[in-house]
């Protein structure tokens, strides 16, 4: 059911906005645009854009997990064996290198496209992928996991405005699954891939290797894609935006898709808009809910427990590569689940329930580490809080962010708000990644566990006051309705 089109929202708008008599010649033509729109666009036309989009996806997931086995057959071939400094930087130089391509991401879509901006964030993990497989010291695998960092930071965020704009709004949410769905199949292939890592000599450089073919496939493969109409129509390019909805959304529904732009265009001023602008304003409420899902998503523990889950397997007696496998599979159930449920239940919904049984998981985890000197089997326990834990998270916390936020951001803030929501999601990382197993010596499993769970209560009740329902809407329906909230 489509929203009405109420004129008071333009009260709302600078006068500059509203030139008398033509509002309404334009009011009236969306209006008889949206009536030609026969049924849904058909789905398989955009399928092969989204696929080839989430490639970035599946690269992210791989080199987050690529050094996770491999990582103590690199510090003896590189000289740095028994080294845990230099061996936290081979990971977290990865991250600091995402925070830098995530800062650039909103002005590098802006400015060239969504197109080049995948095919630029496939360059450096090519080239620190090749690097880090044929570095003979530790500085080169740094320089290396640093340059691909920048790729991971760089090509998540241009997937989920990609995504976003160019999906039929009814299979939207199912869409935007898959970026999740990519995420988790690249790290379970790092894994497998890593398998051999400690029978055969310098197979982790191959793990490395393996990388560069789907970098490489998401360069070559974008060339044949569709661009983004939404970023077409925003550059003032009106002939493309139509070539490209023809493309995406079949002909007879490409005056409906161009009207709803012309909609929301009336809401813009045509300038850039500047990262100063999002933090006051018309654009601060969404820009702070992104911020915040982003900050809460990480103050849940999730990454926590991704990094460290095999130190609670060692001890129930589970092999480290056995343990990894375990929550990979239940990440990647759990996303294909939100993926089925995305356009029925919602965004909402399953926000709610996934911080809900994050929180319950998580108490659980507390539970068992507070009885674990009195009862037999809690490590047991703990073992099946942390599992129900990462499937809650893929159910909602984990695909759902990605997605929505690109639906409540204008067109016009769009790519600028997600590269500041995402940068926040990153520095928040990295503190709660640096600073989890310091926390756990001074404060002990039971204390930080609940502060965790503390965290996915409050991030229930945010979403319940403050995030809105997108499903089934277009990008222009939810943009006109939060200006009237």
């Amino acid at each position: 059911m489509r929203w009405k089109l109420n004129s008071s929202v333009y009260k709302r708008m600078s006068s500059k906005e509203l030139t008398m008599g033509l509002d309404q010649d334009i009011e009236n033509s969306v209006k008889s645009a949206l009536l030609q729109e026969n049924g849904n666009p058909p789905w398989k036309l955009s399928l092969p854009h989204i696929c080839v989009a989430t490639l970035v996806s599946f690269l992210f997931g791989y080199h987050v997990s690529v050094v996770n086995e491999p990582l103590e057959s690199i510090s003896l071939d590189l000289g740095f064996a028994g080294n845990t400094l230099a061996e936290g930087l081979v990971v977290s130089t990865c991250l600091g290198g995402a925070f830098v391509g995530c800062l650039f991401s909103g002005s590098i879509a802006d400015g060239i496209g969504r197109r080049r901006s995948f095919q630029l964030s496939a360059l450096p993990m090519i080239i620190g992928a090749a690097l880090s497989a044929s570095s003979n010291r530790l500085e080169g695998m740094l320089l290396g996991r640093f340059l691909v960092g920048t790729g991971m930071g760089l090509g998540p965020p241009i997937a989920s405005l990609y995504v976003t704009e160019i999906s039929p709004s009814y299979v939207r949410g199912t869409y935007g699954s898959f970026i999740q769905i990519a995420t988790c199949l690249g790290i379970i292939v790092a894994l497998l891939i890593g398998i051999p890592v400690k029978d055969v000599t310098g197979w982790w450089r191959v793990c490395f290797w393996v990388a560069t073919a789907p970098a490489a496939l998401l360069a070559i493969c974008m060339e044949f894609c569709a661009e983004s109409p939404h970023w077409l129509y925003k550059r003032g390019r009106i002939g493309e935006a139509e070539a490209e909805f023809e493309r995406l959304l079949g002909a007879t529904h490409v005056k409906a898709a161009m009207a709803e732009l012309t909609r929301s265009d009336r809401g813009d001023d045509g300038d850039s808009v500047k990262y100063s602008e999002l933090l006051y304003g018309r654009h601060f409420k969404v820009v702070f809910i992104g911020t915040m899902l982003f900050a809460l998503q990480q103050l849940s523990g999730i990454n926590a427990v991704f990094y460290f889950s095999s130190t609670v397997f060692k001890s129930a007696g589970v092999p480290s590569n056995l343990a990894n496998m375990c929550v990979g599979f239940s990440n990647l159930s759990g996303s294909i689940v939100a993926m089925l449920l995305m356009d029925k239940l919602g965004r909402r919904y399953l926000l709610l329930g996934s911080f809900i049984g994050m929180a319950v998981a998580m108490g659980v985890q507390a539970g068992a580490a507070s009885l674990h000197h009195l009862i037999s089997g809690t490590v047991s326990l703990s073992v099946g809080g942390m599992l129900l834990f990462v499937l809650s998270f893929s159910l909602g916390a984990g695909p759902v962010p990605g997605l929505l936020l690109p639906e409540i951001f204008p067109n016009k803030i769009r790519a600028k708000a997600m590269a500041l929501c995402m940068s926040v999601h990153w520095v928040v990382n990295f503190f709660v990644g640096l600073l989890f197993l310091r926390l756990l010596e001074q404060l002990g499993a039971q204390l930080l566990y609940s502060i965790f769970a503390t965290f996915c209560v409050i991030a229930a009740i945010f979403v319940r006051k403050n995030v809105v329902e997108t499903k089934g809407k277009t990008l222009q329906e939810i943009e006109v309705a939060l200006l009237q909230t």
